[in-house]
């Protein structure tokens, strides 16, 4: 059995196309709007928290506060990805919350041998 040229779903310049290309989602404009007026009011609750973060009356204060920032930060991150059908960012926000994570635990570590407990 031969292979026609002029079949486009056979031939290697369509497969070399659609290779790397990724799902194709539309998000509605309406959608759109209310994942970005989400993602608005994340990061306005971030900047709430950092009042938290300067003026914690603990330690602990502080460092729950600087994580729940980093995962606000990485929600944001990924809802705009969504809003705009840029979903490239959505790597970002996972390697964001992965060093948020491995940040939170060290710090963490770091202030138990300084003789802070947790």
């Amino acid at each position: 059995m031969e292979m026609e040229a002029s079949d486009p779903m056979t031939a290697p310049s369509a497969v070399l196309a659609t290779a790397g290309s990724g799902p194709d989602v539309t998000v509605s404009p309406m959608l759109s709007t209310i994942l970005l007026g989400a993602a608005g009011a994340f990061a306005l609750f971030a900047v709430v928290l950092l009042y938290r973060v300067v003026r914690g009356p603990t330690t602990q204060d502080r460092i729950v506060a600087i994580n729940v920032v980093g995962t606000n930060t990485v929600i944001v991150i990924a809802l705009v990805s969504v809003a705009l059908g840029e979903y490239g960012y959505l790597d970002v926000a996972l390697v964001y919350a992965l060093l948020n994570f491995v940040m939170s635990i060290a710090v963490s570590k770091f202030t138990v041998e300084w003789g802070g407990v947790i």
